[in-house]
């Protein structure tokens, strides 16, 4: 089955189906109320379909040329498919059409995975929020990654 991605679709999908995948795929994941308020406004977001499945997306925020990857989600039974990075490389392309200066996000520091994709990315490592994320035992770290468009539109 080919997939699809989609620009907006969260904004007309039912929640429910939105935290479905939202809560398998994080430990700690986001609220109802929180991924509500991030649905429209200054937000962002697209999502990866399968035939009508939902079966992955990403959150994105813009605030002036800076744009951040709040959250981005693959249903586990689809993980391994390369459907991670289809949907970062959209996000990419979106924000370079919203004239992006720089793309930032955070990962959890056990997440040696989501850190290679997003190196595949071109992102780098550009700081650490100690403590920041909650975990099965007191907090873990976060790793601050950003990407510059800047430098990709003045050698261009």
């Amino acid at each position: 089955m080919t997939s699809k991605i989609v620009a907006g679709l969260l904004n007309d999908m039912p929640l429910e189906t939105i935290m479905d995948i939202e809560e398998v795929c994080h430990s700690f994941p986001w609220s109802a109320k929180t991924m509500q308020s991030c649905l429209g406004g200054r937000y962002y977001n697209a999502g990866l379909l399968l035939g009508d499945e939902l079966v992955g997306f990403y959150v994105a925020e813009q605030v002036g040329p800076d744009h951040t990857l709040m959250d981005i989600c693959v249903a586990p039974e689809y993980q391994g498919r390369g459907y991670a990075k289809q949907l970062m490389a959209h996000l990419l392309e979106q924000a370079q059409t919203l004239e992006a200066e720089n793309c930032f996000l955070e990962v959890r520091e056990s997440n040696l995975s989501a850190i290679a994709v997003y190196q595949k990315f071109d992102f780098s490592e550009v700081g650490v929020r100690k403590n920041y994320y909650p975990a099965k035992e007191g907090k873990e770290h976060a790793v601050l990654m950003a990407r510059s468009f800047f430098y990709n539109k003045t050698l261009n």
